[in-house]
């Protein structure tokens, strides 16, 4: 089983990450190897937190799954997960990546990055499209992080976004297992700074 990192705002979605690892634990999809509320001390510095998460349980997973909500794009502590995900370093190697989006910010639009996941989760959808420009994803997704839309836009970057509504246990085991094949493949656009704060 793949070993996966739920990024996820705490406050607003903790009930669907909880949901999310019980499936995966039932269904025997993945093992959670995530950050729960209390795990790491709020007396921690920023930069703390940030070596904390990146060395101590990102360096364990393959997978970042991306639950996003309402307020997901405006936390600082989403996007250093993001980027440590997306970095290939030597202590913690780059992970694929797959988002989630939350009923609260459904979209009428999805996508596949690998191309077996057209046929295979998706075999509904005959109109696929390409978008290269950054204001189409913007409204496609308003709440998607920044960081995420720079590599939906990097051409060698396989990200898939889906709804939450159109997921079941083996759709998800099919996105989990393409997004780990295609990981280490993955050319991820990091020049974005990590965001400083939360707005």
């Amino acid at each position: 089983m793949h070993k996966v990192f739920i990024s996820y705002h705490h406050d607003n979605d903790q009930w669907y990450k909880d949901y999310l690892v019980n499936l995966g634990e039932r269904k025997e999809l993945f093992i959670d190897w995530s950050v729960d509320s209390g795990d790491i001390s709020d007396e921690l510095s920023d930069e703390q937190i940030r070596v904390k998460i990146r060395d101590e349980y990102l360096r364990e997973s393959s997978i970042t799954i991306l639950l996003v909500g309402t307020e997901t794009k405006n936390r600082k502590h989403i996007d250093w997960e993001l980027f440590s995900s997306m970095y290939d370093g030597s202590v913690n190697r780059q992970s694929g990546i797959l988002v989630i989006l939350l009923p609260s910010v459904k979209s009428n639009y999805v996508v596949a990055a690998h191309e077996t996941e057209k046929r295979s989760v998706f075999p509904n959808i005959s109109g696929w499209c390409t978008i290269n420009e950054r204001e189409e994803y913007e409204r496609r997704y308003p709440y998607l992080p920044a960081r995420i839309i720079d590599n939906l836009l990097a051409p060698n970057a396989k990200i898939s976004v889906v709804n939450w509504d159109d997921l079941d246990a083996d759709k998800l085991k099919f996105m989990l297992d393409c997004a780990y094949n295609d990981r280490q493949s993955c050319v991820y656009d990091l020049s974005r700074p990590m965001r400083r704060q939360n707005s």
